[in-house]
């Protein structure tokens, strides 16, 4: 995939405690920041623990399928600080933050890859391209947007701990992935472009960067051709999407099925079961190594 430069547009400084207002006004401390979703929310509660933190996306939910109430929008207008992701992936939020002082697209200043919005990623796909917004599957880049986050926060040192953990979890996934049998990755929909880029893999995606966008049925004899030309022996599904397709090219091709998660959002069983970005990143990890033969 091609890769360009998406120019820095820091943004400006932040002021994120509010100090009492004068003439009898409500006074308070807690820093509130609003996430747009799950992996948003985790870089927020672990740089800053004692913040009042709210996500925009609940849990178990699809993030491409945000729609604001107006209570949401007022709390987009009281917060210190929101933290969303631009280049269409959540264009309601996008509409309601734009030109407003408190918040941060953590996309600016990235460098993104392209990915496929139409009907199927693969060779023979016709879908047009866009930039591809699934940056934190690479533990790399997300160590980026958390220095963003603490930066903003007014708080640089406080992404050293989260950074050193999201390294140590870049090494665990070069040295699991390093000596493998296979290295195409199919799919169920276009969002670990980053996570192939940075690991020497090849995604084979069965729809584009919407997980809605179903392939057509021509697309799909294709999508069955290529994953057998492909000999993965894996085709991979998400937990918050329909497997349908998934379970149709696997069927169809010969091969199994099983979860690699986008982590776009955590469901209410894995949040009460303690899961979260890093644990779930190193259950991708042995998903992959199991369906590419890694020794």
């Amino acid at each position: 995939m091609r890769k360009r430069i998406v120019p820095i547009f820091l943004a400006a400084a932040l002021a994120l405690l509010a100090s009492a207002c004068g003439g009898g006004g409500e006074s308070r401390s807690q820093t509130r920041i609003v996430a747009a979703f799950y992996p948003l929310a985790f870089l927020a509660e672990r740089l800053a623990p004692t913040a009042e933190v709210t996500t925009l996306t609940p849990a178990g939910a699809e993030p491409h399928d945000l729609e604001l109430t107006p209570r949401e929008v007022a709390a987009l207008a009281d917060a210190d600080l929101v933290l969303y992701l631009g280049q269409g992936f959540q264009p309601a939020l996008e509409r309601a933050v734009r030109g407003k002082a408190n918040a941060l697209d953590l996309l600016d200043g990235l460098e993104l890859i392209e990915g496929s919005e139409g009907d199927g990623s693969h060779s023979e796909g016709d879908g047009s391209h866009a930039l591809d917004p699934h940056v934190w599957l690479d533990p790399l880049r997300f160590a980026a947007m958390a220095e963003r986050v603490a930066e903003a926060l007014g708080e640089p040192g406080a992404a050293d701990g989260l950074v050193a953990d999201l390294q140590e979890l870049d090494e665990e996934f070069r040295d699991g992935l390093a000596d493998c049998e296979r290295d195409v990755i199919v799919t169920s929909h276009a969002a670990f472009g980053y996570l192939a880029d940075a690991y020497g893999l090849r995604q084979l995606a069965l729809s584009g960067l919407s997980p809605e966008a179903e392939p057509s049925p021509r697309a799909l004899e294709g999508l069955v051709a290529e994953v057998r030309r492909s000999q993965a022996t894996t085709v991979f599904f998400e937990t918050l999407v329909s497997p349908k397709v998934a379970e149709t090219v696997a069927r169809e091709a010969g091969v199994r099925t099983a979860v690699l998660n986008p982590l776009e959002g955590l469901t209410e069983q894995e949040l009460e079961n303690g899961a979260d970005y890093v644990s779930v990143m190193r259950e991708n990890l042995a998903a992959l190594r199991q369906a590419l033969g890694c020794a």
